[in-house]
């Protein structure tokens, strides 16, 4: 699933291409993403400029004339350039046609991405309005950290995971930060010391902020807006790599099941 890094580069390959272009048509070929796009999803979008693409979470924010349009990626989707004649691929659900003659093109294998159009103020939107605070900002600090984690018997690793206490930290970059922080992704959160909340901030800001200078991760599906992969697979400390010696001392990593998903940790480097 693309998490952060991939949603923020998504939205920094848009912004110079899309910002300040208006929309002269919207095709769509599929209406049944992870909400069915509503009938007058076209004719709301059409005419409408583009005044400038924002990023909450996981969602990119277009903000136009009257509104706006809150995109999810889902776990397969991606958000392209391409020229606004370029015959559709399979999965090319969604077209928004520009006035330049390109047009970012969606594209959803698996059909969980979402648009939604809004007039009203996007972040009292539901799909919004409880996020926590972003991992990149001053708000999110050890401090908070431990403020939440106290008396939370929960995991760290489903700790992180949880949109309600930080946002964009998905499987991969929660196993990786805790790599970096030295700590067990089974430990109970409320376990965790002020000095070590402290640490494990600065490893989400880190290798969050990694990912994006490299272009995120590509695993499967993801491309960033002019189709490339991203590199951070290349930096992974953890991630799919059970079985493989750890970068930092050579033990092998091991893998477990969390919640339905695979957890990576080396048990040497992390205590």
């Amino acid at each position: 699933m693309p998490e952060l890094p991939e949603v923020e580069t998504t939205r920094r390959g848009l912004a110079p291409v899309a910002t300040g272009r208006t929309v002269r048509a919207v095709h769509v070929r599929e209406r049944r993403l992870r909400w069915v796009l509503p009938p007058d999803f076209e004719r709301e979008l059409t005419g409408q400029r583009i005044q400038s693409i924002g990023r909450r979470g996981k969602y990119l924010l277009f903000v136009m004339d009257r509104g706006t349009l809150i995109v999810h990626l889902g776990m397969s989707g991606s958000l392209r350039i391409v020229a606004a004649d370029t015959p559709p691929a399979a999965h090319d659900h969604v077209d928004l046609v520009l006035d330049s003659g390109r047009a970012m093109r969606f594209n959803d294998p698996r059909r969980f991405g979402s648009m939604h159009y809004t007039t009203e103020n996007p972040q009292r939107h539901p799909l919004l309005a409880s996020l926590a605070p972003e991992p990149l900002t001053e708000a999110f600090d050890g401090d908070y950290l431990y403020r939440r984690a106290r008396r939370r018997r929960v995991s760290l690793k489903q700790f992180l995971m949880n949109s309600q206490v930080v946002v964009g930290v998905g499987n991969i970059y929660a196993s990786e930060a805790l790599f970096r922080a030295r700590l067990r992704p089974r430990r109970a959160a409320g376990r965790l010391s002020q000095r070590e909340c402290a640490r494990l901030a600065f490893a989400i800001k880190r290798v969050l902020a990694h990912a994006i200078k490299v272009g995120g991760t590509t695993l499967r599906d993801y491309v960033n807006a002019e189709g490339e992969p991203g590199y951070f697979r290349q930096k992974l400390y953890v991630y799919e790599r059970a079985g493989r010696a750890c970068r930092r001392c050579g033990t092998k990593i091991r893998q477990t099941r969390q919640g339905a998903r695979s957890t990576y940790w080396c048990p040497n480097c992390q205590r």
